[in-house]
């Protein structure tokens, strides 16, 4: 939205953009405590951990306020995997990146070697371990998968030198249950399930994000209700059609959104009944 707009609505920011500020983004106490087991367990001892959903449930969100919290942990390092459906020379090319060492993806070996000796020493320095996080794992390939498990310990599985993150709809369960990916399946030792969200939660998150962007008021009690009622559990789907509404409210310049504006936006978008149906109706 353009600047002239926001201030139409008091707003700071667009609540139902895809780009929020940090402090836009709500922690519910399900995320809290899984970041809590991230930052004061695995961070210290390693190991991997998962975030599951479907897409709209929130897993990304989770992953941002996990990642703002682990920022502040002194002495962490924390690295995001930005193309997880890399090949292993290209997935060894961004490591290298993310941890600063200069890798060269034909030697493996070579690669191998020097990423576990730059995180041995952080650990011995700062006695906590690197952090990757990995948004939209279940596009991962599975050998990446199974050279990211070898990475992550030395001494014969005892001593965990990486803290791995992944985050993913169920496809990836459903890979880590495959023979290849069973010995990582079995070494996640935090869970975070996104749920389906209910009408309260998602009523929580919706008045959380307009009273974050600068307008508790921005839209009535009723119609906050109806776009829950209506969003299928999904908070991408309840963002999107506050998000449509708001459009329509400036075009209409409205100075606030309300149950007729929703009316007046997507009953002109339903469908007209069948010919078949309408016949049978009469």
């Amino acid at each position: 939205m353009t600047k002239k707009l926001l201030s139409l609505y008091g707003l700071k920011w667009n609540p139902f953009s895809p780009e929020l500020p940090q402090e836009a983004l709500l922690m519910t106490p399900k995320i809290e405590s899984f970041c809590w087991r991230i930052e004061q367990t695995l961070v210290r001892e390693g190991g991997f951990a998962l975030v599951i959903g479907e897409s709209g449930t929130g897993k990304s969100v989770a992953v941002r306020l996990l990642n703002e919290r682990l920022s502040k942990v002194r002495e962490a390092t924390v690295g995001e995997l930005e193309h997880p459906s890399s090949g292993i020379a290209d997935f060894y090319r961004e490591m290298g990146e993310l941890f600063g060492v200069p890798l060269k993806p034909h030697n493996r070996w070579n690669g191998f070697k020097v990423l576990r000796e730059k995180w041995q020493l952080h650990i011995d320095q700062a006695l906590v371990r690197p952090v990757l996080l990995v948004d939209e794992a279940q596009e991962m390939d599975p050998a990446v998968l199974g050279e990211l498990r070898f990475l992550s310990s030395t001494r014969f599985d005892s001593r965990i030198i990486l803290t791995v993150v992944l985050a993913g709809d169920f496809r990836l369960t459903e890979m880590l249950r495959t023979a290849d990916l069973v010995p990582l399946g079995t070494r996640i030792r935090a869970r975070l399930t996104m749920d389906h969200a209910s009408v309260e939660e998602l009523l929580a998150c919706l008045k959380y994000l307009v009273a974050a962007a600068g307008n508790a008021k921005l839209m009535t009690p009723e119609l906050m209700t109806t776009i829950c009622e209506h969003a299928a559990g999904n908070y991408r789907l309840m963002s999107n059609l506050a998000g449509e509404l708001l459009d329509a409210a400036a075009q209409r310049e409205r100075t606030q959104l309300d149950e007729k504006l929703y009316l007046e936006v997507f009953a002109a978008k339903a469908p007209p009944p069948r010919p078949a149906a309408a016949a049978k109706r009469r």
